[in-house]
């Protein structure tokens, strides 16, 4: 190691000092190949400091670059010849630095990715090819650096969360997003069939892509020009449909479930909002609330925003909705967001009443199977709905009602809520939980049994209780005397007129 490092050193200041020994760059080119982690690191710094001088002191040649293999012609002086051939082991080294992104040892990887980000910043302000002012963004050396972090054969979300602070750049946001968009295309189009590690790098990527929202945020550039207000990077509707066309490309291939999951979930608030036509989403989302369990109630999100801003028409929303509420739905990981969008989208009061009887009953149906957390979240939802939509009082208050299940006429296993009878029937099973084991849910099915005030309960905290948060209430709970149906032992025979009782005497 002490070795290699002496070498490093004595080949960084040879190169440094004249182009006599221009060959000992070869030197360090090898050893950014060497087997011992700490040698690799050496080298890759070794090589941060080397090209980083050229390429501010101007020492690689500008332009297009010659074939390494043709010979130059005469017309080309010693002095670019000199630019070219160094040239050549500055892509070399850029190569072998976006192989090493995918090296064991994380911190050579994060080396790696941090000298190619140096390296884009500095051909940024001496860019490497003569173009038009608006192109000098080194965009194909971040490229290689988005392939490097978007793999197909190992997970590299570590490394995408130390690929964020350069994101805060809007120009390399903006470029990196056109990279990932073609670089999804590239790899995705060779394949009908899911690439899970691939696939859940890109979302890493995409995910972490935080997006202004205003055009006057736009100002943190890495490239700089006189007339930056004309360039397309300053400009928000630019950045939205990189963005766009980046999500689009991406989520119209077939996702895993876990994956399909994590991107609704992200959706209506992280992706929605920063499209220029929101609206691309419908069919992602209508698809995906036809397929049905956690991932048709997470689409509900997406749906709400689109439905809400975007006039979505979506004709049997409400069925679809209805035959969501199935005895899972009490046990979901997000059973608190389901049950928030619920309450939205009943709580139009233009809504018919068959309609909000229909989910009533559906919902006091699955109480009796429910857990107890559940039911004190669903047992005062069923009361708000009888409070906003009077109509459907009737299921309480309704003389000769059916009192148990055989003669009830709703029908459970009707998909349409228009045909399932709801209004013929009874919330007799909300008197059932009135008999409930626990306590506070017998106290909160009692509630029915008196008049109604006009203000709702808010349920936010209900939404989120959990088994372990009631468990944990009642152990505080403070005990009182309860009166029970039995004497008082008085002695050690537990008579009263016990011989030996004036000298056992219990407490």
């Amino acid at each position: 190691m002490a070795a290699a490092e002496a070498t490093l050193g004595d080949c960084l200041e040879a190169l440094l000092s004249g182009r006599s020994h221009a060959n000992r760059v070869f030197d360090i080119l090898e050893l950014l190949q060497a087997e011992e982690a700490e040698v690799v690191l050496s080298a890759i710094r070794t090589c941060s400091r080397l090209f980083g001088a050229f390429l501010q002191r101007g020492e690689l040649f500008v332009g297009q670059l010659p074939p390494e293999e043709e010979s130059l012609p005469e017309s080309y002086s010693a002095e670019e010849k000199y630019k070219i051939w160094m040239r050549h082991r500055y892509n070399s080294c850029v190569h072998c630095l976006s192989e090493l992104m995918s090296h064991e040892s994380f911190q050579i990887k994060e080396a790696a990715l941090c000298t190619l980000m140096k390296f884009v910043e500095l051909e940024a302000a001496r860019p490497l090819v003569q173009a038009d002012w608006s192109l000098n963004f080194p965009r194909d050396l971040l490229k290689l650096v988005v392939k490097g972090l978007i793999s197909a054969e190992e997970d590299s979300c570590l490394l995408i969360s130390r690929f964020q602070e350069y994101l805060e750049r809007d120009d390399v946001r903006f470029f990196a997003m056109k990279a990932v968009a073609e670089n999804i295309g590239n790899v995705m189009q060779k394949t009908k069939e899911p690439l899970p590690i691939f696939q859940k790098n890109a979302f890493a990527f995409l995910s972490s892509v935080s997006m202004p929202s205003e055009e006057s945020e736009i100002k943190n550039f890495l490239v700089k020009h006189a007339n930056q207000e004309e360039w397309k990077v300053s400009k928000l509707k630019e950045h939205r449909r990189a963005f766009e066309r980046m999500w689009l490309g991406f989520l119209k291939h077939k996702l895993p479930s876990s994956l399909y999951k994590k991107v609704l979930v992200i959706l209506h608030d992280s992706i929605l909002p920063h499209l220029n036509e929101p609206t691309l989403m419908i069919d992602f989302l209508t698809v995906a609330y036809d397929i049905g369990g956690a991932i048709s109630l997470l689409a509900l999100n997406g749906l709400f925003v689109l439905i809400l801003h975007h006039n979505l028409e979506y004709p049997d929303f409400y069925k679809k909705l209805y035959s969501l509420l199935d005895p899972s739905i009490f046990y979901v990981k997000y059973r608190a967001r389901f049950f928030h969008l619920l309450d939205l989208f009943l709580s139009s009061s233009h809504l018919p009443s068959y309609l909000v009887a229909a989910f009533a009953k559906r919902l006091a149906r699955l109480c009796l199977a429910a857990p107890p957390d559940a039911l004190l979240m669903a047992i005062p939802f069923i009361c708000n709905l009888l409070r906003r939509h009077p109509s459907c009082k009737v299921l309480v208050h309704r003389p000769g009602g059916p009192e148990e299940l055989p003669a009830d006429p709703y029908v459970m296993e009707e998909e349409d809520p228009s045909e399932s009878r709801a209004l013929e029937s009874s919330l007799w099973e909300i008197q059932t939980l009135q008999r409930h084991y626990h306590p506070d849910v017998a106290k909160a099915a009692a509630s029915i049994n008196t008049a109604l005030s006009e203000s709702e309960e808010d349920l936010t905290d209900l939404l989120e209780l959990t088994s372990y948060e009631i468990f944990d209430r009642d152990l505080k709970k403070k005990a009182t005397s309860v009166p029970l149906e039995f004497q008082r032992a008085t002695g050690l025979f537990g008579q009263k007129n016990d011989v030996l009782a004036d000298y056992f005497t219990l407490a």
